[in-house]
């Protein structure tokens, strides 16, 4: 039985990890500048890189369903099992409904989404500045939840290595041995 991540899945894994901190960085940054070239270039540059989050999100999922990923140990309580499955579900909506809710907001806002400022995405609503402002909301509250909910995953894959002395943070480390 298998008991590590793919090289794949760890490499996808870790490289969302690192584009979602930058994104949500970039993003806390960047919306309290006053309006400047500067603030227009990092919208941009944020919102390139959300069009790449969320198509990175569809590789993961299909890699995902056409690989299976190892089972949780057999000593962990089925209603634990049961909230580490609820919470990988939550962060992959979440990584999904972020970025939608973000070229939402920017299609209501008048602001084209231009991916890696070479081919302009449809706008997917008509320009309304009272719903540009409630999907800002909207938006922003996601990014909130996400990151409430990055923290439970960050502190439950401690407290299986630190606490119940498990393998579910040293399968899907980088320099752990995995298979394929």
């Amino acid at each position: 039985m298998n008991t590590h991540y793919t090289r794949t899945a760890k490499s996808l894994h870790w490289l969302m990890a690192l584009m979602l901190f930058g994104l949500l960085a970039l993003g806390f940054y960047m919306a309290d500048l006053p309006l400047s070239p500067t603030k227009l270039k990092l919208f941009s540059w944020h919102k390139w890189a959300g069009v790449s989050v969320f198509m990175l999100v569809f590789v993961r999922l299909a890699w995902r369903i056409t690989h299976q990923p190892p089972a949780l140990p057999a000593t962990m309580p089925k209603l634990m099992q049961l909230a580490a499955h609820a919470g990988h579900l939550a962060l992959y909506g979440l990584m999904l409904v972020i970025p939608l809710s973000g070229w939402l907001m920017s299609s209501a806002k008048g602001f084209q989404t231009v991916w890696f400022g070479i081919l302009p995405l449809p706008d997917l609503l008509a320009k309304n500045k009272e719903l540009g402002a409630l999907l800002q909301e909207v938006h922003e509250s996601l990014n909130l939840l996400f990151i409430a909910v990055i923290a439970v995953h960050v502190l439950a894959a401690l407290k299986h290595h630190f606490i119940d002395k498990d393998d579910i943070l040293t399968r899907m480390l980088p320099a752990h041995r995995s298979e394929k």
